[in-house]
């Protein structure tokens, strides 16, 4: 993009606030030919995050305002909330207007986060057929490839022509969510190929759809989880992935924008597990302080637990300190470094098993290059730290209990706590995506935990035989 393109972008832009200020202030004018001009120009994405800062009792008037196309597209990307008081406020027609407008897909997301008295109303407005494709994908379990599919796609047959193709292409894509790509189905049902619309373009109108499609079909089965599926669409690129059944036939497609939200739900739930918060559905801003405190304090309890193993310790060794107490000004800074080097290796591991960049049986090369880390990454502390205790320490602060040998206790114990920090943070996640763990979960606060109780008793034990205490 050219500096002067990026200048005219950076001017149209407008802060959502003003632009709320702005429909207010047609609102309160009764200007509502001036407001349906100023929003029909919008992008339905923009509108959706300008109804939201709006106030709920504008809400109603300014969906009725949008032409009907404009309204459902604005409709899908608004938050629940905000939602559920559109669908309030609406009559029996608007809404049944609403869902008729609506993917299959979408109308699934929707029923998904309103409460049951909203779901049966809308169950109850929908029509049959679309009933029956809901229930269909509201089957699956949660986190599959059928909970997001849509079963609105192109479907061709292969022995019509390419001609006959575009025919069918016109009848029904004003219904279809994605056209660009067909699905090439048997008399069972059976994906057998597919076919671009460039492909069509390219391609003689007497040509057989057979002789053109692609047989090497890329898909996933409806019990396929959505990250995987999310991976597929990340390595191959695709707009649309088919979904089958277990016997192969064609149930539906993912398309790129359902997977993108995907991609973003599974960062934000790893993101959580990360640092020790259940995961939630529910963006930040529309939880609530309790809501907040039942997903924080159950890890917290169990860190705190946990930990007390550290205080155990330290206990143990009350005897060793009381001898020369300058060992203990040491602790944190060994703890903080344990648990920081644990972190960067579990977070590195955990991000490459989410992109299937190693897998369990590359444990042995993992570690292996965990502990060539540790080595320069502890020395290299330990050289530094080496020489601010002799010289800062020591000589400018003038504290006579560092001694060398103490600087050899305090440094040997660091590069041999960074060493033992690298190998867990990078094998706990590998070990729990094994045996069936999200690897998210063995991130930080479960790592550093582990790493504490492991420093303690490294220094003590080195303390206690270098300084015979």
């Amino acid at each position: 993009m050219s500096e002067q393109n990026e200048l005219n972008v950076a001017e149209e832009k407008i802060d959502v606030e003003e632009l709320a200020q702005r429909v207010s202030e047609y609102i309160s004018e009764r200007k509502y030919s001036e407001l349906k001009e100023f929003l029909i120009d919008m992008n339905p994405a923009d509108i959706a995050e300008l109804m939201e800062e709006m106030e709920d009792k504008y809400l109603p008037l300014i969906f009725r305002v949008l032409p009907k196309e404009l309204a459902s597209e604005v409709f899908v990307h608004i938050e629940g909330d905000t939602r559920e008081i559109l669908i309030a406020s609406f009559s029996d027609s608007e809404l049944k207007e609403v869902l008729d407008d609506l993917y299959v897909d979408d109308t699934v997301d929707i029923i998904e986060e309103m409460p049951a008295s909203v779901v049966k109303r809308i169950l109850k407005h929908a029509d049959p057929e679309t009933r029956i494709e809901i229930n269909k994908i509201l089957k699956y379990p949660k986190d599959s490839a059928g909970s997001i599919m849509t079963t609105e796609y192109v479907d061709l047959r292969k022995d019509i022509t390419v001609e006959d193709a575009f025919l069918r292409i016109r009848r029904t894509a004003v219904d279809k969510e994605t056209i660009y790509t067909c699905y090439v189905k048997d008399d069972n049902r059976k994906l057998i190929g597919l076919v671009t619309v460039k492909d069509l373009l390219m391609a003689d109108y007497h040509d057989k759809i057979s002789d053109i499609m692609e047989t090497n079909v890329i898909y996933v089965h409806t019990s396929d989880d959505r990250e995987e599926v999310a991976n597929q669409f990340s390595k191959y690129d695709f707009l649309a992935m088919p979904v089958v059944d277990a016997e192969r036939r064609l149930v539906g497609i993912v398309t790129f924008d359902d997977i993108m939200d995907v991609m973003q739900d599974e960062v934000t739930e790893d993101i959580e597990k990360m640092a020790a918060i259940s995961p939630t559905d529910k963006p930040y801003a529309r939880m609530s302080a309790i809501e907040l405190w039942k997903k924080r304090i159950p890890w917290l309890l169990l860190l705190m637990i946990s930990a007390t193993f550290t205080g155990m310790i330290i206990t143990s060794f009350e005897s060793a300190l009381g001898k020369l107490m300058v060992l203990s000004s040491f602790i944190p800074m060994l703890m903080d470094t344990g648990g920081n080097s644990g972190s960067q290796a579990s977070v590195t591991v955990i991000r490459s098993l989410s992109l299937n960049d190693i897998e369990f049986r590359d444990l042995p090369k993992v570690v292996w290059k965990e502990i060539r880390v540790a080595v320069l990454c502890g020395t290299t502390l330990a050289v530094a730290n080496f020489v601010k205790l002799l010289t800062v320490d020591r000589l400018l602060l003038g504290n006579s209990q560092i001694t060398v040998f103490v600087a050899l206790v305090v440094c040997t114990t660091l590069i041999a706590t960074v060493m033992c920090a690298k190998v867990i943070g990078c094998s706990l996640p590998m070990l729990a995506q094994k045996i069936g763990f999200d690897p998210a979960v063995m991130a930080s606060p479960f790592i550093t935990t582990i790493v504490d109780a492991v420093s303690l008793m490294i220094y003590f034990r080195i303390a206690t035989v270098f300084l015979n205490i």
